[in-house]
């Protein structure tokens, strides 16, 4: 009732977010272009594809240890920079603080890091890239509480650029290794972070000489309880290389780290759907926490239209997986099989992501951690048990299920904070047709690029309506008013044919 009241703000929340998802799509895009182009280069520029997979691990450590170091503050900053009642200079302030002595904690475990297996060459590294990836998050979730959005978009451009670069230098020319693609994402987070503290003149917002302590208290009560969720979240999405590592040693006459080198390969094309989820995730957290009115129709609209979309980009993913693979070096084609299920796990994870806005809305970061760690718990068992019935492969499956899990239970969770519809039976018709696409694929049946192909497009068809819901709100902040004939005509083709 509250939206038929007050149609031009309804209608503005909607324009708001798409502007916004615009905008960060913009700083993404080139991130995005980032992964279609890094990851080929990768599989040339590293020596072997047992160096990709020491590569892949040594980063997957830095982000295991990046929870503990920022203590989850990441998330607070932006929910509490938001509020209107807090001070920004001492929601960022106790945001660096934080970090800060998180930090320290990290370096006076140091002796402990040496010892972990595959790590003392590389302890030195791991720090530095730890501190910096957590600065740069410090710095962009602050920019983002300001709502400066367009000096995060040519931030992210920026870095981009700067990474790209430093994996020339270190990868191309100083033929550095795994070394070297630590220094060159080491490098482009601290341009990166460098940039917006001088472009946002964020020195005038640290003063250590007034700590808010009870701000701070309430920050990390919200944030701690994230610190288990990321992890949790960390051990569904990333575990995976090592559990591969550790128990397909000899499988298919390859190595544990040549496996993981074909899984993070395998990445590559899931990876440009979490992208697509973290370009709109950063501009929903804004509409998400700010829009009050109409909050549950809204979340249910938006939610729809952004399933429709991931379900359309991800039925091309598994139309194309394999012919795309043929651009990587020919020792990483057998990547492809990695393809299908990480597909679908990545789906799941963006879904999961939705949800959690709606805890950090009403603060219940605990709800967080509950759900995540029940997937990571039932992710860990089914990467065990895929890998003994599947192979190496098995452990896809097991990301799948488990972000299907964290989903459901987040659905029912959430029932108690906010109305929300889902549109369940639309979900499931597309994961069953998307299941058989992933099937067909892994199958290798006669025809299979036929088969998968319809699928696809029947996946396109069923969803248009949705996209277009998106498309309609985006296209005339694109052309204008040229936009108005394209958009009545597809209005009406829609109409006539989902309505």
């Amino acid at each position: 009732m509250e939206e038929k009241k007050a149609p031009a703000r309804g209608q503005n929340k909607y324009e708001k977010l798409a502007g916004n998802t615009m905008i960060f799509a913009i700083s993404s895009f080139s991130s995005k272009l980032l992964t279609l182009i890094v990851q080929p280069f990768l599989t040339y520029a590293m020596r072997d594809v047992a160096s990709m997979g020491i590569s892949k691990l040594l980063s997957q450590c830095a982000n295991l240890l990046i929870p503990f170091v920022s203590m989850g503050m990441s998330n607070a900053i932006i929910r509490f920079g938001l509020d209107k009642g807090n001070s920004k200079k001492q929601v960022f302030t106790n945001g660096l603080l934080t970090i800060l002595l998180g930090y320290g904690v990290l370096l006076l475990c140091w002796p402990l890091l040496q010892r972990v297996p595959g790590v003392a060459g590389y302890g030195v590294l791991l720090c530095i890239y730890v501190l910096t990836s957590c600065l740069r998050t410090l710095c962009t979730q602050f920019i983002r509480s300001r709502e400066m959005n367009r000096l995060v978009g040519v931030d992210g451009v920026l870095c981009t650029f700067a990474t790209l670069m430093f994996y020339v230098l270190y990868l191309v020319v100083l033929d550095m290794g795994a070394e070297g693609y630590l220094l060159a994402i080491i490098c482009g987070d601290a341009a990166s972070s460098l940039f917006l503290f001088v472009t946002g003149t964020l020195w005038r917002y640290i003063d250590f000489s007034r700590i808010n302590r009870t701000l701070w208290r309430e920050m990390l009560r919200f944030s701690l309880p994230m610190i288990p969720a990321q992890i949790s979240f960390w051990i569904i999405n990333a575990s995976d290389m090592f559990f591969v590592n550790a128990l397909c040693v000899g499988y298919g006459g390859r190595s544990g780290t040549e496996w993981s080198g074909l899984l993070s390969t395998g990445y590559f094309l899931p990876t440009i759907l979490t992208t697509l989820g973290t370009i709109f995730y950063d501009a929903w957290q804004l509409s998400a926490v700010t829009e009050e009115h109409g909050r549950s129709r809204f979340y249910s609209n938006v939610f729809k239209s952004y399933a429709s979309v991931m379900f359309c980009c991800a039925g091309g993913i598994l139309w194309l997986c394999r012919p795309v693979m043929l651009i990587m070096k020919s020792s990483y084609f057998d990547a492809w099989q990695f393809v299908p299920y990480l597909t679908l796990a990545a789906v799941f994870s963006c879904f999961t992501q939705f949800m959690n806005s709606i805890y950090v809305v009403y603060k219940q970061s605990t709800h967080s951690l509950y759900t995540m760690m029940a997937g990571a718990v039932a992710n860990c068992v089914m990467n065990y048990l895929g890998i003994v019935w599947f192979g190496p492969v098995g452990v896809t499956y097991a990301s799948f299920l488990a972000m299907v899990l964290v989903f459901v239970l987040r659905v029912i969770d959430s029932r108690s904070m906010i109305r929300l519809r889902l549109h369940l039976p639309h979900m499931g018709v597309n994961v069953v047709l998307l299941v058989a696409e992933a099937g067909i694929t892994l199958a290798e049946v006669p025809w299979y690029g036929l088969w998968t192909g319809l699928l696809c497009a029947v996946v396109i068809a069923y969803n248009f309506d949705g996209v277009w819901t998106l498309g309609r709100a985006i296209l005339p902040r694109l052309l204008g008013r040229r936009a108005a004939p394209l958009v009545r005509l597809v209005d009406g083709v829609v109409q006539k044919v989902y309505h």
